[in-house]
């Protein structure tokens, strides 16, 4: 039994019923394992839940970080950064659902682990946000409250989100990235 497939079977129970409503009998049953087996390959549900949150924000980072260290102006930047979070996110479900709606669940020394990495990530789009700043193409006073504003919007599309829904996910981050860049007042 490979550690991907229990994190992947992990990500599955949490998204169904929550990190607390989730056992860990619940994921030895969807990879096949009795119970004691599942703790030779993973030591805690806290474990596992660190793991999927560290395993979502690589792959957040990695595709986000592959567009900041491109150039081109920061709109243009910014657009490509929302539409790449957003397929990320619908691309997987559960393991985002997880980064989204359970961190909360993490005890403080995972917290402590975790907390790093989240920084890192938002970094990225404060590095944006600023350069867009310092070349005038941004009229925001406070950076830290934009990235918070843009991950707002961004990270509740996941509650409402449907593939088979009537704005497909490049349609949805197109619209996002005209009301953040342009606002709601007619120019």
């Amino acid at each position: 039994m490979q550690r991907d497939a229990i994190l992947d079977a992990a990500a599955q129970v949490f998204r169904k019923k929550g990190f607390h409503g989730a056992s860990m009998s619940d994921i030895a049953h969807v990879v096949r394992l009795q119970k004691a087996s599942l703790y030779h390959h993973i030591s805690s549900k806290q474990e596992i839940l660190l793991a999927l949150l560290d395993r979502a924000l690589e792959m957040l980072t990695q595709r986000v970080s592959e567009i900041v260290a491109q150039p081109g102006p920061p709109d243009l930047k910014l657009r490509r950064m929302i539409r790449a979070y957003l397929e990320a996110l619908a691309e997987n479900p559960d393991l985002s659902s997880v980064l989204l709606f359970e961190h909360r669940s993490l005890e403080r020394k995972y917290r402590l682990r975790h907390v790093p990495h989240r920084d890192q990530f938002e970094s990225l789009w404060r590095t944006v946000i600023e350069e867009g700043i310092r070349s005038r193409a941004f009229s925001v006073k406070d950076a830290g409250m934009a990235v918070r504003t843009v991950m707002g919007v961004l990270n509740w599309t996941l509650t409402w989100y449907r593939p088979d829904g009537g704005m497909n996910i490049e349609n949805i981050s197109d619209y996002y990235a005209d009301m953040l860049l342009n606002g709601f007042l007619r120019h």
